[in-house]
């Protein structure tokens, strides 16, 4: 694809088969990035199926706990490690090519205020950023066409603020996402934790966000996992997205991951999610790594008939960060999970950066922090 000057976008506004619900392309990508071009005015074919729990198409079922699959897991440590080393050397996405790569991070976005002192006010403010992510002049130098309706991909909350991110957000076509069953310990019971869920869904949040029981994960009762989660899943109900949160940072090792990335799936799990964003260690290359591969595993474990999304979340704040991410998904689980249906970043911080940068490759300076309106 050609660019000339700085018009990352000519031609047609998007759109075709492709098309996801805001107006998004999901593209097969190729060019300098080995094998990729985001650039989102490229018209493709998406192969395979991509599902959408998020709006209310086919969501993954689950299937039968397979504790011999689960108790077999072993993690490779140092080739996790050394793979997620060598990432940040081999991939650079350079000018128009970082600009599209960076409009796909923040429409993978789920904005997100998980604060002590929320109120309704600084959740209608985030809204307003999550439904208008970008300054206009900045779009506009980059010749982005006003049909590309860039956005968000989601606005997370605690339970109490769902009722005031759905008004807020209403006729946007956002979702609201809520974290639920005692965030972020979930250290409370389980009617406590089924009752939160319902009731986030009965406001109008149409993807929860659970917490797993690192207690369980940590003595190795899986069934235990599998039957809870499977709980959760039935509480949500089958038009709401289920994103599970592993907690990475306290399950200890990388082959506990992966087995509770996979007990996850098995029981339903629309999402595997690294970090509530609470914990000491949050997302990490290393841990992201085990968990596609164990996405990648379990696609191929289904007949290559279910799809399930990842999110790391917490500590990714840079726009380098956000394309290292994206360079990840792209190597290990390919083309269709790159899009906001498959592929979400738990974030607070990390648009403003995107913005700064997306300034940059328009104006070719940075703008100080203050220049880009946030919540």
């Amino acid at each position: 694809m050609s660019h000339h000057g700085r018009r990352l976008f000519s031609g047609a506004p998007i759109s075709g088969s492709g098309q996801g619900p805001v107006g998004q392309e999901i593209v097969e990508v190729e060019g300098p990035t080995g094998g990729g071009d985001l650039s989102p005015g490229k018209e493709v074919t998406v192969k395979g199926e991509i599902t959408d729990p998020t709006f209310g198409e086919k969501y993954n079922p689950g299937m039968p706990l397979d504790l011999k699959w689960i108790e077999s897991v072993r993690a490779n440590k140092s080739g996790l490690e050394m793979r997620a080393a060598q990432l940040g050397g081999r991939r650079t996405v350079k000018k128009d090519y970082q600009a599209a790569w960076l409009l796909r991070a923040i429409s993978c976005i789920d904005l997100t205020t998980l604060s002590g002192d929320d109120t309704e006010g600084n959740v209608r403010r985030l809204c307003a950023k999550a439904a208008n992510p970008v300054r206009q002049d900045i779009l506009s130098a980059l010749n982005v066409p006003s049909s590309f309706g860039l956005t968000t991909g989601a606005v997370c909350v605690y339970p109490a603020r769902v009722k005031d991110a759905v008004s807020a957000l209403s006729g946007t076509g956002i979702p609201v996402a809520s974290v639920a069953t005692g965030f972020p310990s979930g250290q409370i019971k389980l009617e406590h934790k089924l009752a939160e869920i319902e009731q986030c869904v009965e406001d109008g949040a149409r993807e929860i966000d659970i917490v797993l029981s690192r207690d369980k994960c940590l003595r190795g009762d899986w069934e235990g996992v599998y039957e809870e989660v499977k709980l959760f899943k039935q509480a949500c109900g089958p038009s709401v997205s289920m994103k599970t949160i592993l907690a990475t940072g306290e399950l200890g090792t990388y082959s506990t991951v992966t087995r509770a990335s996979l007990v996850c799936m098995m029981a339903g799990a629309d999402f595997i999610k690294t970090s509530t964003g609470k914990e000491s260690v949050n997302a990490t290359l290393p841990v992201s790594l085990a968990m596609m591969r164990a996405i990648r595993d379990y696609y191929d474990a289904s007949g290559k008939e279910y799809r399930v999304g990842y999110k790391p979340a917490g500590g990714i704040s840079t726009a380098k960060d956000s394309l290292l991410y994206l360079a990840l998904v792209k190597d290990e689980l390919g083309d269709t999970w790159l899009n906001k249906e498959m592929f979400r970043f738990g974030a607070s911080s990390l648009l403003g950066d995107c913005e700064r940068q997306l300034h940059h490759n328009a104006f070719g300076e940075y703008a100080a922090d203050y220049y880009m309106p946030s919540a």
